[in-house]
This record gives structure tokens, C-alpha cells and sequence, in this order.
């Protein structure tokens, strides 16, 4: 006869109001993440119950639950969540899709989080010149006013017989 061992308990998508300064947090990294990825669902926050005296972890999830990384810190702040929850949505996506994210639309490089003056950001790492330095490219959840749909439909403006600007032939 072998051993019974228990069942491992089931992780669980988190409710609303279940962890509010990490959903907040999340909100705003879903903006990012609709800006750039938007064939993809919201991401979501998704916990492994407490077991064996360890706290409960949670997780920032794909849409259909899978998950990759550090589970989340606890934070003193909305910053310091926004951050750790920016940080953990990059593991996810970039684990579980296989694609780099967030990427640097001036130089094609994924980008980390980082901090200035006092709020998290998205940092590029630089462009392909050497000595190019690093930059802040958006706060986190303002990637979307860098990531504008193109619009093929648009109507161009006609040369000067409108007011308009002459267009440089190119």
C-alpha cells in the first residue's frame, strides 16, 4: 500500500477587492500591455492558497491563468506595487508568450522598469549607436500615448491649395 499524500490546493483567480493595491497596480500595466499587445487579453492576478504555515502567493497571470516568476512582495506603496506588478507582468508575458515586452519603439529593444523622480517607468536600455545613452520612454500605463493604431484610412492633406504644409517628395 502506498502513502496518501494530500492534494496540493488549487491556485484561483484573486476577486475583486481580494488584493486592491496590486489590482490597481495591474490596471495600469494592462493599459501598456493593450497599447502593444492588444490580440492579447488582460492580464490577471492568480494565487496559490497558503500552505503548510507559508502565506498565500500571488501571481500575475495570463488571461487564461498561466504564469511565470517571483510571486508578488508586498508593497508600502502604489508605486512600489505598480513596479513589482509591472515586473511580474514582464516575466509573464515575456515567459509565457516568448516575445520580448515591453519594446522601445525608437530602438527596438525591450525596456525595464526603473524609477524617476519618484514614479516607475519604462527604461530603454539605448539604441544601437554605441554611446547612446538610456532613456525614460513612458511612465507605467502611459505606453499607450507612444503606441498609436495606424489608421490606412487616413486622409492626407493635399498640398498648399488647402493651407496646408507642402509634402516633401520622397
Amino acid at each position: 500500500m502506498s502513502p496518501s499524500f494530500p492534494t496540493p490546493p488549487e491556485p484561483y483567480f484573486v476577486s475583486a477587492g481580494e488584493h486592491p493595491l496590486w489590482e490597481q497596480a495591474l490596471a495600469v500595466v494592462n493599459r501598456d500591455l493593450a497599447a502593444t499587445l492588444p490580440e492579447h487579453r488582460p492580464l490577471r492576478l492568480i494565487a496559490w492558497p497558503a500552505e503548510s504555515g507559508e502565506p498565500e502567493q500571488v501571481y500575475v497571470a495570463l488571461a487564461n491563468g498561466d504564469a511565470h516568476g517571483n510571486a508578488l512582495w508586498p508593497a508600502r506603496s502604489a508605486g512600489e506595487a505598480l513596479s513589482a506588478v509591472a515586473e511580474a507582468a514582464q516575466e509573464t508575458v515575456m515567459e509565457c508568450l516568448w516575445q520580448v515586452w515591453p519594446v522601445c519603439t525608437l530602438h527596438g529593444l525591450g525596456m525595464h522598469v526603473a524609477e524617476e523622480a519618484g514614479r516607475p517607468v519604462w527604461r530603454c536600455a539605448g539604441g544601437a549607436r554605441p554611446g547612446e545613452p538610456a532613456h525614460v520612454r513612458a511612465a507605467i500605463g502611459e505606453l499607450d500615448t507612444l503606441h498609436r493604431p495606424h489608421r490606412p484610412n487616413r486622409k492626407r492633406r493635399k498640398k498648399n491649395d488647402e493651407g496646408g504644409a507642402p509634402r516633401r517628395a520622397g
